[in-house]
This record gives structure tokens, C-alpha cells and sequence, in this order.
């Protein structure tokens, strides 16, 4: 093989090998009572995972029914996203979290430039007509992430290594941080669990 097929093929092998000892990492989300816990943001942090996240190709909060759709939305620094209003009324979408402030003042159908999540963390979302709406961008650095169905209980496939556990619920405190342990994955995987409290109604 030349140098020049080498280079062209290099990058498909490392993501062969990456794949090929890949562990699953099972954890299960309690809540305050330690039960089953679902719509928990679940992700595993580490130098390495931070290297290989990029931006998703695309990601969108709607507004349908005056109500974001989702009303959790999970993605990875750098991604862009965009905001349909699907209503026959205006919305005024904003955020003045610390990990994103922005303003889509009064609009219908989708504004013509995507908001740039660059900065990790929990946006809350919210709109200046309608009180009542209320979501949250979460924002993370790796590409290891999920969320909780009903079950509460999630399975990420990562290499083994050292990794710090985090979690996040919409029913923490407001600016409360993930919930964070460390989890050191071996060749086999591991099972875990993460309780999130206090959670409000």
C-alpha cells in the first residue's frame, strides 16, 4: 500500500479499532426516592471524549402548540440551531443563561440564522409572550451522551478509560449543575447508577 493509500485509509482504522473496543457503559438515573428516573441527560466527560465531539449536523427547537418541541434538546458545542415557529402566533424565543444568551424577537416560520451553542453548559429557554413556555438547550463536550427513557436506564458505548459520570435532570434546581461522579471503564464495560436530588414537582 502507498504512503498516499495509507493516509486515505488511516482515519477509517482508528475509527475501526475505536469501535472494535468499545465498552458499554450501562447507567440507570434514580430520582430522589430511587426510582426510575426518565428525561435525565446523561454523559460521560474526558480529554479524550472532549477531542472527538463535534457539532451536530443539525439540530432544531420547535414551537408547536405554544410549547417547545422538544423541551430538552442535547447537543455538542459548536452545533447550530434553529428554530421553527410552527404556530400561527409570534414568538419572542430568548435565553440569559451564562451558556448562551440570545433574542429571536417577535417571528413566525424559522429565522433565517441558527443560534450557535459554543459554550458547554444549561440554557434556559423561554419566550416573552407566553409565559408558561420553557426549555432547555444542554450543551455538552463529548460525543458520549443519551437520555433517559422511561426505564431511566441508558447504555453508552465508549472506549475504556477514566471518564467523569454526569447527569442533569429539568427537574433540578434552576442553575443547579450536573451531577457529577467518577467512573473508570474497563475492556468488559461497567454497570452504574446516578442519583439526581433534590428534584422540584
Amino acid at each position: 500500500m502507498s504512503l498516499r493509500q495509507l493516509a486515505r485509509w488511516w482515519p477509517l482504522g482508528l475509527a475501526w479499532v475505536a469501535a472494535a473496543q468499545a465498552a458499554p457503559v450501562v447507567v440507570s438515573a434514580l430520582g430522589t426516592a430511587g426510582d426510575p428516573l426518565a428525561g435525565a441527560v446523561v454523559f460521560l466527560d474526558s480529554p479524550q471524549a472532549a477531542q472527538l465531539a463535534k457539532p451536530l449536523a443539525a439540530a432544531e427547537m420547535a414551537q408547536e402548540k405554544k410549547a417547545f418541541v422538544p423541551d430538552v434538546l442535547v447537543v455538542t458545542r459548536g452545533t447550530s440551531v434553529t428554530f421553527p415557529n410552527r404556530d400561527t402566533v409570534r414568538h419572542h424565543v430568548y435565553s440569559f443563561s451564562p451558556a448562551k444568551k440570545f433574542e429571536l424577537k417577535l417571528y413566525t416560520g424559522t429565522p433565517a440564522n441558527p443560534v450557535v451553542f459554543d459554550r458547554s453548559g444549561v440554557a434556559v429557554l423561554g419566550c416573552n409572550i407566553h409565559d408558561h413556555m420553557v426549555a432547555w438547550v444542554v450543551v455538552v463536550d463529548t460525543p458520549y451522551f443519551a437520555t433517559t427513557p422511561a426505564s431511566g436506564q441508558v447504555t453508552l458505548d465508549v472506549p475504556p478509560g477514566k471518564y467523569t459520570l454526569r447527569a442533569w435532570h429539568a427537574r433540578l434546581p434552576v442553575g443547579a449543575e450536573a451531577i457529577s461522579q467518577p467512573l473508570e471503564v474497563g475492556p468488559s464495560g461497567v454497570k452504574t447508577t446516578v442519583r439526581l436530588w433534590p428534584l422540584q414537582p
